[in-house]
């Protein structure tokens, strides 16, 4: 086993080479001049940062919470000279495909590698007003964006006609995100599901979202074993403040959670002399231990902090005994009212054993009949559209080859397809609230349309900002859920997104969606790396 300062400072030979516990940390970018005082502040922190030996890569935001901050390349390249490794978090609220590829080519040209693949949080401000966010591709499309061009992208677009030849290879090494600390059963399992979606994607490590439950944490490691989810993992450790803690209580940052319970030893610590800086430090100092001991790869120090801070903390969680994280488990155990958990309790009540929670196995082994009658509590637009499509547009039936051949037909006549367009229309938009994006996703999330029911438009799986199975920003629940809780009655939740992952094209906007799967112009014929024979 190497120790610090010993190993490659390239954080893929730190995750593929050795077996270390790592550390990194979020800086927080900020708003204006990089020569401006906060902005200097907080590259003065970085560069102290990049010369902290235990510190063995830094990760920086891209315009966190919504709002617009300074890239972290900007930043972040002053670090790459100082020969700190950097993570470059990307999200995709911001760009169109067009930018996101473009912005790729930036940041490979100039030498950052790490990439964490990021959805984004929804934008809460912008110059005159909220900025109208973009979503065209979620952190999955991100993820194979990268692949992509780690194997050479075409160097023609879709459509185009001619010799082809690929442009050159990338080395991106891309992470993702995941939110394990979630309320409900469809709320978690989903969370899971995507991250092997992320995987099989390309993500070669993955990072907690904040959270204050070892049990939870203890599960996410537990079910990506199990599971066969070759992926390293890094815990997030916010060091948390009182008045941080109440932000999060009232979720002022989607997907954070922090109990009533530590909110209030929060406040009441924060009276102390020292505004309870050692109370928090050593909350931080034993989840890290606890990260540790559940084998996660590394720890994610975020909250502000600065190197003194950090090289405290640090050494604190150095100094515990080897098994002390067991008992430090069942301290940090701040779970939300009645949430589910995918596993039993263990014999500590901290963790959870390697036996799945009762309840969750014995609705998974319903008798026949039990089944039968939990599928007519089933929507009816849900059966309706399965039924249609496992005859109509399922290729090889009877009734897509003769879909093909009408709509082979109808396209003759400019007036035959706008009234075939407009009979579609009248049956999907008041039962589905179809938008016409002409891309259509229905039997990708359950019948239900992502364009007019998602506002960050997610076709390969939840982001991670819900609460309760409320989204992050609309009053109703996340259809992610509701596409679980329509599947499981059939036993098809498991395979939800066992799929090649969905680019909408917007060149299919305002057309025929029956149209273009019937004649294989939509995202369900384009192929993928994932699906070579081009079939999705």
């Amino acid at each position: 086993m190497e120790t610090p300062g010993t190993t490659s400072k390239n954080l893929r030979g730190m995750l593929e080479e050795t077996d270390r516990f790592l550390t990194a940390v979020e800086i927080e970018t900020s708003r204006g001049l990089l020569m401006a005082e906060a902005s200097r502040k907080t590259a003065e922190i970085a560069k102290a940062l990049s010369e902290f030996e235990r510190v063995d890569f830094v990760s920086l935001t891209d315009n966190p919470g919504g709002n617009p901050h300074i890239r972290p390349e900007v930043l972040g390249q002053d670090l790459l000279f100082r020969g700190r490794d950097v993570v470059i978090n990307m999200s995709c609220k911001d760009y169109n495909r067009n930018g996101v590829e473009s912005r790729l080519w930036a940041l490979g040209s100039q030498g950052f590698s790490n990439v964490l693949a990021l959805s984004g949080d929804y934008p809460v401000g912008g110059f005159r007003g909220q900025a109208q966010p973009v979503f065209d591709i979620d952190s999955v499309g991100l993820l194979e964006l990268m692949s992509q061009m780690n194997e050479g992208l075409p160097s023609k677009m879709w459509g185009s006609v001619g010799r082809e030849s690929r442009l050159e290879k990338t080395n991106f090494f891309a992470g993702c995100a995941v939110s394990p600390f979630k309320k409900l059963e469809g709320e978690l399992m989903t969370q899971y599901f995507k991250l092997a979606m992320k995987v099989r994607t390309g993500a070669k490590f993955a990072i907690s979202q904040i959270g204050y439950d070892s049990r939870k944490a203890g599960e996410l490691a537990l079910y990506v074993r199990s599971n066969g989810i070759d992926v390293p993992l890094i815990g997030s450790v916010f060091i948390l403040t009182a008045p941080a803690g109440r932000f999060f209580n009232r979720w002022g940052v989607p997907g954070v959670w922090v109990s009533d319970a530590l909110r209030d030893e929060a406040d009441r610590q924060a009276k102390s002399r020292d505004r309870g800086r050692a109370f928090f430090s050593e909350l931080a100092a034993k989840q890290i231990a606890v990260l540790k001991g559940l084998g996660y790869r590394g720890a994610y120090l975020s909250g502000r902090p600065e190197l003194e801070r950090i090289r405290q903390i640090l050494e604190m969680s150095d100094s515990f005994g080897e098994n002390d994280w067991k008992d430090f488990a069942k301290e940090i155990n701040f779970a939300q009212p009645d949430e589910f958990y995918y596993y039993d309790r263990g014999d500590n009540p901290g963790l959870s054993s390697d036996q799945l929670n009762p309840v969750y196995a014995a609705a998974k082994s319903k008798s026949r009949i039990a089944r039968a009658k939990s599928r007519a509590t089933v929507p009816l637009q849900y059966r309706i559209g399965k039924f249609v499509h496992d005859r109509v547009f399922t290729e090889g039936t009877f009734g897509f080859r003769a879909g093909k051949a009408i709509y082979g037909q109808i396209e003759k006549s400019k007036k035959l397809s706008g009234v075939a367009h407009a009979a579609e229309q009248a049956s999907k938009v008041p039962i589905y609230h179809c938008r016409d994006c002409g891309d259509c996703s229905l039997p990708d999330v359950a019948y239900l349309c992502p364009e007019s029911q998602c506002v960050k438009n997610q076709r390969n799986g939840p982001c991670g900002g819900t609460k309760a199975g409320r989204c992050e920003v609309l009053d109703q629940e996340c259809i992610w859920i509701r596409a679980y809780d329509r599947l499981k009655p059939f036993g098809d939740e498991t395979r939800m997104l066992q799929r090649p992952v969905v680019f909408r094209d917007a060149s299919l906007r305002n057309t025929s969606a029956w149209a273009n799967t019937f004649l294989a112009r939509d995202h369900h014929a384009k192929p993928t790396p994932s699906d070579p024979g081009g079939k999705a």
